[in-house]
């Protein structure tokens, strides 16, 4: 199959998963079950995007600046700095990690 195939697959799946979860009844998304493994799937998800943007490049695992401003925000949400200041914080790291030649 063609690679446009398998995109017009993956989109009807898509597509019919939220549908389904347009006619589950109200009272099976009110469960707390689900409630929570949403939540989990969310923090899941998330957490992968910010793993692959930062440790991938291209189609290989690199080890960069990007990873120095993680870590640095990391710590500033260990010590419970606002966001904007967690955001700052991060790209600074970065920006010095690639002034000094990180």
């Amino acid at each position: 199959m063609s690679t446009w195939t398998w995109i017009l697959i993956a989109c009807g799946i898509a597509f019919a998963t939220k549908l389904v979860g347009y006619l589950l009844p109200q009272a099976w998304l009110e469960q707390p079950r689900v409630q929570r493994t949403a939540a989990g799937m969310t923090v899941g998800l998330l957490a992968s995007l910010v793993a692959v943007n930062t440790f991938v490049s291209g189609t290989v695992l690199t080890l960069d600046a990007r990873a120095v401003a993680l870590v640095a925000a990391a710590i500033a949400l260990l010590l419970r700095a606002p966001f904007l200041v967690v955001v700052l914080i991060g790209a600074a790291a970065a920006a010095g990690a690639r002034a000094l030649g990180f």
